[in-house]
């Protein structure tokens, strides 16, 4: 099981067992803020519970959310369902955005309307102070469970509790002022409080955006990634290092340089070692590395040289005038120029008279038809026992 699967695993768990407690807590909670909220004649204590309600609203899209994020790929989704994550964290800012402005507006009209605040009740106080101790306890719960998973939409789940205590501060700040006689200052409150809801959904959906819009990672985790690539064995440069989120997780693209005259299959073992690496890095979920035999500012147009078949049916030509035949051709296609390695089969034939016919065949003349910077000729060989 690969470490991006273990911790898939982990943050679903965690995820499952944290917002769970959060449901329960906030269903308790808002009904006391509601139902106190309207006894006790506080308009602030009233905003507090519907931001309350709220709370329990985003946190069942955080689990549907969670759910579809954990599935494996398939035919419409070939790189997982990991944005659910993304799109979740969006709807909820949006969710924070509408609950805001909602209560801004009816705080707003409760000021213009003082003649028509009553007095609160001092009950309104103790259950503010009972829902502000409670959200802090949940926020230190919920991010420390969080950071361990390295969960954004968790981790953004448990600010959303932060703000919920930010905002009963503000509420219990609000009562104490109309208890002591500034009835004004419990909607001022309920709008304070309208305010700090909406800019918390405002910053979680630019970030969901920017996300959903191919975000990189930070340059310092880049740079690790970089790191890793480079220190796989054969790999001599990264260049077109790109990286876009994927949920928490990044995809990854990168080019590798290896040695221009080592096999295609050295090469293709090369690239999945380096691919092995980075995906061992709990930060990854894929990557795909292109096999790079010199720089890209370096290499030449695929049209500057000649193709395999041209070179293979001019090569077999000039051999075949000598009476020799053509195992194996190797073609370099470099900045440095157009090289071609003939590789000619084992033979029992007099050493001596094959070297005769390779000095009869013009070289020069084939260069020149190809446009070849170097011809090398060696024998094939065969080692082993029977």
């Amino acid at each position: 099981m690969s470490l991006s699967t273990v911790h898939a695993a982990e943050k679903q768990e965690i995820a499952r067992k944290t917002t769970w407690t959060s449901i329960a807590l906030n269903t308790g909670l808002t009904t006391a803020q509601l139902v106190v909220g309207v006894i006790a004649h506080s308009q602030a204590l009233i905003a507090d519970g519907v931001h309350s309600l709220a709370d329990i609203v985003s946190d069942f899209i955080v689990l549907i959310a969670n759910r579809q994020a954990s599935a494996a790929p398939d035919v419409d989704h070939n790189y997982g369902h990991n944005r659910y994550e993304t799109v979740a964290s969006l709807f909820l800012g949006g969710l924070l955005i509408a609950v805001g402005v909602g209560m801004l507006w009816r705080g707003g009209s409760r000021v213009a309307n003082l003649q028509d605040i009553a007095p609160v009740h001092a009950s309104a106080l103790a259950v503010a102070i009972i829902v502000l101790v409670s959200k802090e306890a949940l926020f230190r719960y919920m991010l420390r469970a969080a950071e361990r998973v390295r969960s954004a939409m968790l981790i953004a789940n448990a600010w959303h509790a932060r703000s919920d205590a930010a905002s009963s501060l503000v509420v219990a700040l609000g009562i104490i002022g109309s208890l002591a006689g500034f009835r004004v200052l419990d909607p001022v409150a309920a709008c304070l409080v309208g305010f700090l809801i909406g800019k918390m959904g405002w910053t979680f959906a630019w970030d969901a955006l920017q996300d959903l819009s191919d975000r990189a990672l930070d340059l310092a985790t880049t740079e690790d990634l970089r790191g890793i690539l480079l220190a796989t064995s054969g790999v001599r440069e990264v260049h077109e290092l790109r990286t876009r989120k994927m949920g928490d997780l990044a995809m990854v693209d990168a080019h590798i340089l290896v040695d221009p005259l080592i096999s295609v299959s050295e090469g293709h073992f090369i690239a999945e070692s380096a691919r092995a690496h980075i995906l061992a890095d709990a930060r990854v979920i894929d990557a795909l590395i292109h096999v790079d035999p010199e720089s890209d500012d370096l290499n030449p147009l695929p049209g500057n040289f000649p193709l395999r078949s041209k070179v293979t049916a001019a090569v077999s030509a000039a051999l075949a005038e000598q009476e020799l035949t053509l195992e194996t051709l190797n073609l370099h296609y470099l900045s440095s120029g157009f090289d071609v390695d003939i590789v000619l089969p084992e033979s029992a034939d007099n050493q001596i008279e094959i070297a005769a016919k390779l000095g009869r065949v013009d070289f020069h003349a084939l260069k020149q038809s190809l446009g070849a910077r170097r011809i090398r000729v060696t024998r094939s060989v065969t080692t082993g026992s029977n």
